[in-house]
């Protein structure tokens, strides 16, 4: 196993980050980092909450898919899985492809990803395991691998935490990054009752709370902040006319942080935007990728209707 780090280093872009969101009116902070490697294992822990649906629902898919998943593939493919975290689903994938060319995890959380990718390539001796710590929402190279065809993975939805134009400038780079021919094999959530949404982000144990304060515990100890964490309550909701579920940190008391040299007041009530998940229709979606040159070839749901992973190939 082999492994690529960025250029140059993410402290400053975390930064910058962090302060021009802050500095907004309506001060927000980017969901790509929440995942420091606290962050990562409370995510882990919540995709085992009996509230939180999607992953569970995905693996079924998968489990019960994959081979026509490895099929659309094909064979000696280079596997490519966006924000991979702990390389869970990929295993089921990995199953049925025989010997791909090599699989490249990418992911902005260095140790996690070279952790999980260790373990990954030690459960599968003969595949050429690449992985590359990057922010995967930015333009980045590939490593040199000859292939078949490239094939991008991005399951769990997290196409959904971007908003719309970002979400389809990265799908535009990645029909880009895999070339025509080329696919990219996409986990989707669907639209559904709100009270089930909502359920899925205010589990009853707290866990989705501490992942969404840890965001400002890794502020803290990265940047020299002095956030309390404490003085914040957790709030997610469904907004229907955009069809997202939102992720707020709503302050409780009237406070300051500083972030360096830079101080921010709030007031009660006041709160940071942290995330928002976004769900969609299948045939609107279809046509969005259209207009981002990747093609609609085949779907697969869960009985439900909660989920769908789509197959896309670049035109």
């Amino acid at each position: 196993m082999t492994s690529t780090e960025p250029s140059a280093p993410p402290a400053d872009r975390f930064r910058a980050d962090v302060l021009a969101g802050l500095s907004r009116p309506r001060k927000q902070l980017p969901a790509k980092y929440f995942y420091d490697a606290a962050g990562s294992r409370l995510f882990d822990a919540i995709t085992e909450l009996p509230e939180y649906y999607p992953t569970r629902t995905e693996l079924g898919i998968l489990r019960a898919r994959a081979g026509e998943m490895a099929a659309r593939c094909g064979p000696r493919c280079l596997l490519v899985e966006l924000g991979a975290g702990s390389l869970t689903k990929v295993r089921l994938l990995l199953d049925h492809l025989g010997r791909p060319a090599g699989y490249v995890p990418v992911d902005v959380s260095g140790d996690h990803l070279r952790g999980a990718a260790a373990a990954l390539a030690g459960d599968y001796p003969a595949l050429t395991v690449i992985p590359v710590v990057t922010d995967f929402a930015r333009p980045f190279r590939l490593p040199d691998v000859t292939a078949a065809r490239r094939v991008a993975f991005f399951p769990g939805s997290t196409i959904g935490n971007f908003d719309p134009p970002e979400a389809d400038a990265l799908l535009r780079r990645v029909a880009r990054l895999v070339g025509p021919g080329g696919g990219l094999l996409l986990g989707i959530d669907l639209r559904k009752d709100a009270a089930v949404l909502e359920r899925a982000y205010n589990d009853a144990a707290g866990v989705t709370a501490a992942f969404n304060r840890n965001l400002l515990v890794r502020i803290n100890r990265e940047l020299g902040a002095d956030f309390d964490p404490a003085a914040f309550r957790h709030v997610a909701f469904y907004d229907r006319a955009c069809s997202r579920v939102e992720m707020h940190l709503v302050s409780t008391t009237a406070q300051r942080a500083r972030v360096g040299d830079a101080a921010f007041a709030f007031r009660p009530g006041e709160s940071i935007h942290t995330e928002n998940s976004y769900k969609y229709d299948v045939a609107e979606f279809a046509t969005r990728a259209a207009a981002c040159r990747l093609r609609l070839d085949e779907t697969w749901t869960d009985p439900h209707g909660d989920f769908a992973v789509l197959y896309l190939t670049a035109v």
